[in-house]
């Protein structure tokens, strides 16, 4: 019942924040032209205002990603959705295909890559494939706030991550949210790294979190998102890491007994669209998708940052035990980590360097 009544409440928010910035549409078949002609004030010329609605799309986007349509995420997908086709007059509709319909996220990311697909929320793991500045964002316990995260993605340091899309037919127009990650398993609570020694622990496909759970002791492989909940049902798995807006809107609480709120480490999901898509497009088009994926990535940003200790009340008393460990352990378990990303790439002392430059002037 709690989760029906936030759902509502957040819808009513949503709503409430596209007021005033409606299109119009029109019932004809055919495309139609209004003309509202108005008298000058100033020196009784007459003007022309004119405004085409579609009956019919002239462009439809499809865009897929990996998460349920309850996720705020979707949510915040759709207003985006709707802001473009009201602002356009019914001229661009996106197509939301979402918990991975087209396929997993490393699927659809190559599909945009062949040109086949035209759009998706692309997770950092899987874009630091195609981006590997975008490595950088996953190290362990590199943000301990979504305060300092923001200041490092909205500046000069988060166009530089991107360097590299356009080799792989790929343009990124905005960074949304996916969040601090956290564990789950039904073993035992997280309270120190020796309690994930053993733990079959799930992971996205990112070499970077798969590294980091195999230096604390678990056992960590990647599994497709929409196969997660029934393996952990199963006992595939022991255990997941996951943003707490994940773990609520997939409802983990059943199938997992604890929860350690770790702050492990960050990821973003991004709006990713294919270059033989976007270079199709009149650039009207791309200038409001581009205005539409800044403003709904902050409102979901915002919605990440407003509903989590809620999320996490509710998941409480559905039974899920919540802690928040001392990190310092981790932190120290999982130093290596950072010494071999810097042997790694030439650039990564000093990229990650400016990134603890920025973190620590917010934090």
């Amino acid at each position: 019942m709690k989760k029906r009544v936030m759902a509502l409440l957040l819808a009513t928010a949503m709503v409430a924040a596209l007021v005033g910035c409606g299109g119009s549409s029109s019932s004809s078949s055919t495309t139609t032209e209004t003309t509202d002609d108005t008298e000058a004030a100033d020196d009784g010329e007459e003007s022309s205002d004119a405004e085409i609605t579609y009956d019919t799309p002239e462009y439809t986007i499809k865009l897929g990603h990996s998460d349920t349509t309850t996720n705020l995420l979707n949510v915040s997908l759709e207003n985006f959705a709707d802001y473009v086709y009201e602002q356009s007059n019914g001229r661009v509709q996106v197509d939301i295909y979402a918990a991975e319909q087209l396929g997993s996220n490393a699927e659809m990311a190559e599909m945009i890559e062949m040109g086949s697909l035209d759009a998706m929320m692309l997770p950092q793991g899987n874009e630091a494939e195609y981006a590997e500045k975008m490595n950088a964002l996953g190290l362990p316990f590199l943000f301990s706030s979504y305060d300092a995260v923001y200041e490092v993605l909205d500046g000069e340091i988060g166009e530089e991550l991107t360097e590299g899309l356009e080799d792989h037919n790929m343009i990124q127009l905005a960074y949304w949210e996916n969040g601090l990650r956290q564990v789950t398993n039904s073993v035992r609570p997280i309270e120190e790294p020796s309690d994930l020694e053993g733990l079959k622990i799930r992971t996205p496909e990112d070499s970077m979190t798969i590294t980091i759970f195999e230096v604390l002791g678990a056992s960590a492989s990647p599994l497709a998102f929409s196969e997660l909940y029934l393996a952990l049902q199963q006992g595939t798995f022991d255990g997941q890491e996951n943003p707490v807006a994940n773990i609520y809107a997939n409802n983990f609480q059943d199938v997992q007994d604890y929860l350690s709120i770790t702050n492990h480490k960050y990821e973003c999901k991004n709006m990713i669209f294919s270059l033989t898509t976007w270079n199709s497009l009149p650039e009207d088009v791309q200038e409001l998708l581009q205005e539409a994926a800044v403003i709904y990535g902050n409102e979901h940003r915002q919605a990440i940052v407003d509903n989590q200790d809620q999320m996490l009340a509710e998941l409480e008393e559905a039974g899920m035990q919540v802690s928040y460990p001392d990190t310092t352990a981790f932190q120290e378990a999982t130093a290596s980590v950072y010494d071999d990303f810097y042997a790694q790439y030439d650039w990564a002392e000093d990229l990650v360097a400016r990134i603890m430059e920025v973190v620590a002037s917010v934090e």
